[in-house]
This record gives structure tokens, C-alpha cells and sequence, in this order.
């Protein structure tokens, strides 16, 4: 793989679903995973799609170093194919060099090294920040158009047509006047006494 962020900060190891289609691996059926991520979608919390055990290689085919580690496999959109936590670090006993872009770790013939690359590691800090800024737009563009989508709306049934005021029978007289019974209004039979 060509492009694995190896993330000190991380506690845990992630690789992508698409990752794996690419590699020919099914990513149904994987073991269930107990853990839930935490600050990756503002205010969610997410739950992997499950867990895998891949071998990882580090080095050359003269010398090189495999082990068997756990990763967590998520379903998103990423400008990487996976990312190495603090356990892979640890697995390998490998020390990072953020700023050379370098990964040391003791092999059978000596110490290895792994050697970035700064124009690929450039290319995917700006590749996420595309990707970082339509991150959960796509799910939540999909429940504004559920809300929004008028075919989804329950049908009403029809309101009885309101019938006709009649000043008749809707209505009673009050006289206003004390000694003229010719001034009165009408007021609404349906209103409560004051």
C-alpha cells in the first residue's frame, strides 16, 4: 500500500472497506468490533463494520519484518488505505520521525527503515481537506431530502366543508341601549358568558 498514515495519536488501527475490496477481501461477515470512535464525526459517535486480522509487512524482500495485526474496518470515504495506530507501534517496536517522514523498527538483519514520501504526503493532507469538509454531508443531505420529500407525506383526510354562517341561527340579539330597544347588536351563539 502506498499511502498508510502511521498515526502515534491513534489507539486504534483502521482500514478502509474500499481497501479491502481493492485487495479482494470480503468485507462481509467480519468479526464484530467493540469499540465505538469518538471525535472523528463532529458529535456522533461511529461504529466500525467490524474487525479483521491482516499480516503487515515492513521492508524489503532481503529484509523484511511481518506480524499479524487487528484492524478496524470503516466504510468512508479516505484519502488513505489505511492508518496505523499506537498498537501497530507498538507490535513492531517502531519509532516514528514525523518530520523526516521516517519509521525505524528492529529486524532480523538489523534495523529497518521505512521512508516516506513528502510530495504523497502533501498530495493527502490536500486530498483531506476536501474530503474532511463534505465529511457527513452526504448523510445528512440524505435526511434533509427524506424530510423534504413531498411523495413521503401521510395523507389527510378531506376537513368536512365548513358550512355557511347563518346570521339566523348562529347569532342572538343584545340590546346596548337601556331605554332603546332598537339598538342591539348581534353577537355569536357559540361564545361563552363573561
Amino acid at each position: 500500500m502506498s499511502k498508510v498514515f502511521m498515526d502515534g495519536g491513534s489507539g486504534i488501527n483502521i482500514i478502509f472497506a474500499d481497501t479491502l475490496r481493492k485487495m479482494n477481501r470480503s468485507v462481509e461477515n467480519l468479526q464484530k468490533s467493540a469499540n465505538t470512535f469518538h471525535g472523528i464525526v463532529p458529535g456522533k459517535a461511529v461504529s466500525p463494520e467490524g474487525t479483521i486480522q491482516l499480516d503487515v509487512t515492513f521492508g524489503v524482500p532481503s529484509h523484511f519484518r511481518t506480524e499479524s495485526i487487528e484492524f478496524e474496518v470503516v466504510d468512508w470515504k479516505s484519502q488513505y488505505h489505511a492508518i496505523l495506530g499506537r498498537p501497530t507501534f507498538a507490535r513492531f517496536m517502531a519509532v516514528p520521525h514525523y518530520a523526516y517522514l521516517k519509521l525505524k523498527m528492529p529486524g532480523l538483519k538489523g534495523v529497518i527503515t521505512v521512508t516516506g514520501n513528502f510530495q504523497r504526503s502533501d498530495s493527502c493532507d490536500r486530498e483531506f481537506s476536501k474530503i474532511s469538509e463534505t465529511f457527513g454531508m452526504e448523510e445528512a443531505l440524505a435526511d434533509l431530502s427524506i424530510s423534504n420529500d413531498r411523495t413521503l407525506m401521510q395523507e389527510h383526510k378531506k376537513l368536512a366543508v365548513d358550512r355557511a354562517f347563518n346570521a339566523t341561527n348562529d347569532t342572538r340579539s343584545h340590546q346596548v341601549h337601556p331605554t332603546d330597544p332598537s339598538k342591539t347588536v348581534n353577537v355569536s351563539s357559540s361564545l361563552p358568558i363573561a
